[in-house]
Parts: structure tokens; sequence; C-alpha cells
């Protein structure tokens, strides 16, 4: 059995290298949706896969990105200062921030941060399925556990802005995913 919860964001970003001329040379933004999709090998006994009251932590990973601009790391080094000089909310990426990049991402952390968990209802060995990234509402991208094959990053090398650190609830899962990488 699959179960998917879904989470909103608004986000700006510039796609260096694409096709797209307007995507490539712009800073533009989005109302992303994300789907996050897990199994189970049984139920919890409250007849759940999972309580979504348990992804708290997916919760707060997710909204670090809403109302923020993503940089690729690549980004020429004027553009990032001149990004982290006007915006509060910055998030620092290892991919370019398309929506295959941040499925890939959001996949990566995500199954760290459910690896660590604290089930202590009778759930079953939860599993991360996929992880579905709407840029539009027209298209997506969905990343799955054997496309990490792809790229090869860590959780230090994601960067949050003070501006978004500061608006966390506490830090522990974050520093979790900086432990487990």
């Amino acid at each position: 059995m699959i179960i998917r919860k879904l989470f909103t964001f608004e986000g700006a970003h510039i796609v260096r290298n694409c096709s797209s001329r307007r995507c490539r040379e712009n800073l533009h933004g989005h109302s992303y949706t994300v789907e996050v999709f897990l199994s189970s090998d049984r139920l919890d006994n409250g007849c759940m896969v999972l309580d979504f009251g348990l992804l708290g932590e997916v919760r707060e990973l997710i909204d670090s990105f809403d109302h923020a601009c993503t940089l690729w790391q690549g980004e020429d080094p004027e553009i990032q200062e001149w990004i982290r000089r006007c915006n509060c909310r910055v998030v620092e990426m290892p991919v370019s921030p398309t929506s295959e990049g941040f499925a890939l991402l959001f996949f990566f952390l995500i199954d760290r941060l459910l690896s660590h968990t604290i089930y202590t209802n009778g759930e079953g060995k939860v599993t991360l399925s996929s992880v579905r990234v709407h840029e539009t509402a027209t298209g997506y991208a969905e990343a799955f556990r054997e496309d990490l094959k792809w790229v090869h990053f860590t959780a230090n090398e994601v960067r949050f802005s003070e501006g978004i650190r500061e608006e966390w609830k506490n830090n522990k899962w974050w520093e979790k995913l900086i432990e487990i990488s």
C-alpha cells in the first residue's frame, strides 16, 4: 500500500544550462507542489501506513524552501552574492534547482529523516517510495531510490540562510541530517 502526503511552497530560481532562454537567463518563480509517497510492510496499531503527524520534520524541511530563492552552487559567484544580499531566505543546492533537482534532493533528505524517525505505534518498515515535485500545473519530476545514482551529494552541501534557520522551531532534524550524511 502506498500513501501520499502533499506539501506546497512558493519559490524562485534560475535554471542555468537549460534550453529555454527565459529559464536560463532570468530569475523567476513557481508555485511548487511536493508529493511524498510512502509504503510499509504492514499497518500500524491505528490501521495506518504512517500517521502524517510523524512527518513534522519533513514539513519543516519543505517549508524551508517557501518564499526562498534557491541557488545552484555552480551559479556565478557575483549572482550568488547579489541574491544573498537582496534576500533573507536563500537555499544553496548542490544540484540545479529544477523539478528534477528538487525531487532528487528531497528524496535524499526525506529518506534520511525517515530512517531516523522513532516509531512507537507498531509501524512496519516504512519506506519512501518516491518524491514528486510539480513546478507547474502541467509537469512534474518524480524521483525514485534508484535515481540517486545520478547525483552525489551530502546534506552538508545544502545551505540554508540565517533568515530560514531562525524560523525553524528547532534544528535537531537538520543536525540529525548533517550527522548521517
